[in-house]
């Protein structure tokens, strides 16, 4: 199983719930506060990853460079 953005998005979504969470706070709050961290800094990564492969798609949807020069790192899909 492959994770998406919205997947990211739903575990982001959680843990600013679990940090609104009063008890869950009481119980273990510093340890949330450092796994919020931990999941921010992971989620830069991803995007920044993202971000890049958008790039790519880009100039090879521009012409800019051959389609068989983009790496299947990315797995990039056409967007039509």
């Amino acid at each position: 199983m492959k994770n998406k953005l919205i997947d990211l998005n739903n575990h982001l979504f959680e843990q600013i719930e679990r940090l609104a969470d009063d008890d869950l706070m009481k119980d273990s709050g510093e340890a949330e506060i450092k796994r919020g961290k931990v999941l921010k800094a992971l989620s830069a990564e991803v995007i920044k990853l993202h971000v890049v492969a958008l790039q790519a798609e880009k100039l090879k949807q521009s012409g800019a460079i051959d389609s068989n020069e983009l790496s299947e790192t990315f797995e990039l899909k056409k967007l039509n």
